[in-house]
């Protein structure tokens, strides 16, 4: 390796490294820099509601960067697009061919200092207390590297560590997931999952950890970087990490089973996740970089689009709703996941119908093959990331009687507080859309300031000679500034056979 820039060949090792996306933060004004001291019991308050990344220079005598994928505009950066076109760069990008590249341990960035247990502390990381009634300080911006051992094929996910001492720490794993069933099958048998958490990463990384594709998951964050994925061996198991990652916590998942109290944690749509029996997870080693940024997940609050995983979840549910698209709508235009509902409560989509009933079944598409609650489909005039067309198109388009589809005992989110304990409930369609026999008629069209389009003409009575003309088009006739002289001009043609018709043109009865 080539230690002056970062290389091993070819191969960048800081380009997809979360201290150098922090530095283009810091360029495009997307970051908080802190350089004075803050003690970590105030890191939580700072951090809450900050429409910008938080950059503590020291928290509790470390360097701790937070909120980092809390907008869509830095999600935008990762990928180098413009925000509305993140989901389609995404869903681009999955087709791209992965590659894995295997370093040594003496090239791997992210192996400059390994610690074993009788070194190695949780507890000397930046870890903060994130909401008042939670159970515990918790690692949040943790991403698990598994492998299933009936299969090999590897697994990531996001899941939360909740600290319980110098080498043990709660983890979530309640809901369902491909971790949840290998841990619960390993644990029949009386086995351990070995686990490598990767604190400190790239925000693509992190899109790619929240993704739910049939594919073995470290190639998925190969193709979302539309680049070779360096790759090291952990050091007490044989898990593969990224080598460029700050942070890697190297462990396992006790073969006991589910046996500690774990929460509460304010979850991620902005309410208290009660006291659950969880696994414990036992630390074997932690390797980072010499210069290790340690990562912070901004969660729950009354301000979910100010959230790090508000906004991953709209992501990832506005991927699913594209795929859920493409088989029942010829011309879909946008897809939106507001953040503010928590990225997954609400949807919206806009299509360009091509044949009745297009968007209705685009809806029942939506609803079915989506996990979300509430849906909204417009026609392609409506701009879905404007709140303010959004709600016209609710007021002026909508009849509850014709327009509201309905649909009980569905599964939803077990964490939305509005089941009272149901295990199921109901989503809610909202069809906006214009039907197709009336969407040509010119009185739904949205007035907008004239453009003054049109032929030219000698005059007002030549112009009306050669067929009906609106008011913007006799303007535009004789290339009128003004438009006041030819109301005269149209009120001296009275008794002269001036009409006009249905849609308010001027013109002469021959």
């Amino acid at each position: 390796m080539n230690a002056a820039n970062g290389t091993t060949g070819s191969l960048d090792l800081d380009r997809f490294s979360l201290r150098r996306f922090v530095e283009d933060l810091r360029q495009a004004d997307e970051v908080d820099i802190r350089d004075e001291p803050v003690d970590l019991v105030d890191v939580a308050a700072i951090l809450q509601n900050n429409p910008k990344a938080v950059w503590f220079r020291n928290a509790g005598g470390q360097e701790l960067i937070g909120n980092v994928v809390g907008s869509r505009s830095r999600l935008a950066m990762a990928f180098d697009v413009p925000p509305g076109e993140v989901a389609r760069e995404v869903k681009r990008r999955l087709s791209n061919k992965p590659q894995l590249v295997e370093l040594r341990r003496d090239e791997a960035p992210v192996q400059q200092v390994v610690q074993m247990p009788d070194e190695a502390d949780l507890l000397d990381f930046p870890v903060h207390l994130q909401h008042g009634m939670d159970g515990a300080p918790y690692i949040s911006a943790t991403i698990d590297y598994t492998a299933d051992p009936a299969t090999g094929r590897r697994n990531c996910g996001m899941r939360r560590l909740m600290m319980r001492g110098p080498l043990e720490a709660g983890v979530d794993l309640i809901a369902p997931s491909d971790l949840r069933v290998m841990y619960m099958a390993a644990s029949a048998r009386g086995e351990r999952v070995p686990v490598a958490y990767v604190i400190g990463c790239h925000p693509i990384d992190m899109v790619s950890a929240t993704m739910k594709v049939p594919t073995d998951e470290l190639e998925l964050l190969s193709s979302l970087r539309g680049a070779p994925l360096p790759v090291v061996k952990c050091v007490t198991n044989d898990l593969m990490v990224p080598a460029d990652a700050e942070i890697v916590i190297e462990g396992y998942f006790h073969e006991a089973g589910y046996v500690e109290k774990e929460g509460p944690y304010g979850e991620y749509l902005g309410y208290y996740g009660g006291v659950k029996t969880n696994p414990v997870f036992h630390v074997t080693a932690i390797t980072r970089r010499h210069d290790a940024l340690f990562q912070t997940a901004t969660i729950s609050g009354n301000r979910m689009d100010l959230t790090d995983t508000s906004n991953l979840e709209a992501l990832r549910m506005e991927m699913a709703v594209w795929s859920a698209l493409e088989g029942v709508a010829r011309q879909p235009v946008a897809v939106y996941a507001p953040v503010a509902a928590g990225g997954s409560m609400s949807m919206r989509f806009s299509i360009k119908p091509t044949y009745p009933g297009e968007s209705r079944s685009a809806l029942y598409a939506v609803l079915g093959a989506v996990g979300v609650k509430n849906v909204f489909v417009v026609n392609d005039d409506i701009d879905i990331f404007d709140d303010n067309q959004m709600e016209w198109a609710f007021g002026t388009r909508f009849q509850a009687d014709r327009d509201l589809v309905i649909a009980t005992g569905v599964r939803l989110s077990p964490l939305d507080p509005s089941l009272h304990g149901a295990r199921t409930g109901a989503k809610a369609g909202y069809d906006l859309t214009w039907p197709m026999e009336h969407a040509d008629r010119w009185e739904l069209r949205t007035p907008s300031a004239p453009t003054y389009e049109g032929k030219s003409f000698p005059s007002i009575r030549a112009a009306l000679e050669d067929g009906p003309k609106r008011f913007e088009e006799l303007i535009a006739a004789i290339g009128s500034r003004d438009g006041r002289e030819i109301v005269r001009e149209l009120n001296g043609f009275r008794g002269q056979g001036l009409e006009r018709d249905e849609m308010g043109r001027y013109f002469l009865k021959t």
